[in-house]
């Protein structure tokens, strides 16, 4: 179950860079009222991309997500409530329940682009913010998977 555990949290490690690869374009323009039209533009079609138009492979992620989750509760079941594990597996668990309540619903409507120039600003800027704060503790979780 080791391995099911540490597969899913690098695989939902792997997800986040690439979506951090387009969330950054946010970060030099952090002080400005309202993105510029060509970088929300540019971060909206990359999640209309990975959310919409790849569909049904979005289903991997959360394929990740289980498997991780599986993998954690098989783990204690198994070795007993370790510290570590006890401690990993809430700070797995928060990232995605915050990408699936919220990311990935503002992800899909931000590549929709029908709401207007400043929510899609405000959006971009929030999955920007949220996706730092997945990858820190997807990675966190990750290296006190593999220090197990």
């Amino acid at each position: 179950m080791h391995a099911l555990t540490t597969a899913g949290l690098g695989f939902l490690f792997a997800v986040l860079w690439f979506d951090l690869m387009f969330d950054v374009q946010a970060i030099p323009h952090r002080k400005a009222e309202q993105l510029p039209q060509s970088v929300v533009e540019s971060i909206a079609t990359y999640y209309r991309r990975v959310t919409t138009d790849a569909s049904p492979m979005g289903r991997l992620v959360v394929l990740a997500m289980l498997a991780s989750i599986v993998g954690f509760v098989a783990q204690i079941a198994h070795q007993g409530p370790r510290w570590y594990l006890l401690a990993a597996f809430p700070i797995a668990v928060f990232p995605m329940a915050l990408a699936g309540g919220r990311v990935v619903p503002m992800a899909v409507r931000l590549g929709a682009q029908g709401d207007p120039p400043e929510a899609q600003s405000h959006m971009a800027r929030t999955i920007l913010r949220d996706h730092l704060i997945c990858v820190v503790m997807i990675a966190t979780a990750l290296v006190m998977q593999l220090a197990s």
